[in-house]
């Protein structure tokens, strides 16, 4: 089995795969009431996450989208984490997507001068939150989120990951 993923910026030809395997994972597996006119910013990809510091990668399996990332800039110095899925046939250590995806996410932080990376992420999503704490996220409260942080009505757990130089 060939394993080897790729993690690449996002480009408009994957518009269709990035929105299906979103809504997937978000209403099939995790039976989350949200839509596709919930989520304006897959629409837009470009003009939404690519600008300023922030940016959108897919993870690549034979040139199929089976991961997503993005880093949205908040403003000083500061970045929000979003839509961070990634396939249930590719999550784990066979394939490690989601570790792929967040460290090219990070990298790239690191070199703009990000400081502060936060998230926002829905109760239901355990593994994630373990995944987060392993990769050195800390569990902020609502209330220590910059202002500018685009809070989603599903996200009730938040995370801030400090950006080392």
């Amino acid at each position: 089995m060939n394993t080897e993923i790729v993690v690449k910026e996002y480009h408009g030809v994957y518009q269709p795969q990035v929105m299906d395997l979103i809504l997937q994972i978000q209403q099939d597996e995790y039976h989350i009431p949200i839509s596709r006119s919930d989520q304006p910013d897959l629409l837009d990809i470009e003009n939404f996450y690519q600008k300023n510091k922030g940016n959108f990668w897919v993870a690549l399996h034979h040139d199929q989208v089976v991961g997503t990332v993005a880093l949205l800039d908040i403003e000083n110095n500061q970045a929000a984490l979003r839509k961070m899925f990634v396939a249930k046939d590719y999550r784990g250590k066979i394939f490690k997507t989601a570790a792929f995806l967040l460290n090219t996410a990070i990298d790239w932080a690191r070199k703009r001068k990000i400081q502060g990376i936060y998230l926002g992420t829905t109760l239901q999503f355990k593994a994630a939150h373990r995944f987060y704490e392993k990769n050195g996220f800390q569990s902020i409260l609502l209330e220590d989120l910059p202002p500018k942080f685009p809070v989603m009505k599903v996200d009730k757990k938040f995370y801030k990951y400090t950006v080392q130089k």
